[in-house]
């Protein structure tokens, strides 16, 4: 055998560890309170704005802000809260676990987020079934949900992913739910 086979193999054969939850232990009804919180600074704003190509001034001239917004000061861009809120969830959800991000619908920003402002996430499971196609595998639907510190809630989103089901077999078949 080639080093370059051996090495292959030997890092084949060591499993990943992972966090998220197989299919079978996201029972709809399951709301996870994310221990992960992050604060939202201007720099974080600023780099997301004008990396995606976002000159909104909403979000980018603070002038603009404090003297025609009925805000008085910028706005956290709403892309940047929804990646921000998905990625905390991903710990203790999908970490390993899922397959693929199926789409998201019904995403709303019910209130602002300001620069400074902490957030904190949970996620609810809403429901799941089994895939026809993919036997190993299940779609779940999520509901991510974000607070401020003041505990208003700032961003909602409902997300279907691709699941992997349990591979040690712990759950022969999960029903569908």
């Amino acid at each position: 055998m080639t080093p370059e086979a051996d090495t292959a193999k030997s890092k084949a054969a060591i499993p990943r560890p992972h966090t998220g939850k197989w299919f079978e232990e996201l029972v709809p009804g399951l709301i996870i309170q994310h221990a992960i919180r992050r604060t939202l600074t201007e720099s974080d704003n600023v780099a997301f704005s004008t990396m995606t190509m976002n000159p909104a001034w909403l979000h980018l001239d603070f002038d603009y802000a404090k003297n025609e917004t009925e805000f008085g000061q910028p706005l956290v861009n709403s892309m940047l809260t929804l990646g921000v809120v998905i990625g905390i969830s991903v710990h203790e959800t999908t970490l390993g676990t899922t397959v693929a991000n199926l789409g998201f619908r019904e995403i709303t920003f019910p209130a602002p987020l300001f620069h400074g402002d902490t957030i904190r996430v949970e996620t609810e499971v809403l429901e799941r079934r089994n895939s026809k196609s993919r036997p190993t595998q299940g779609i779940v639907t999520f509901e991510h949900r974000a607070y401020n510190q003041e505990n208003e809630c700032v961003c909602r989103a409902i997300r279907d992913a691709l699941m992997h089901l349990d591979p040690s077999g712990a759950s022969d078949s999960a029903p569908s739910s």
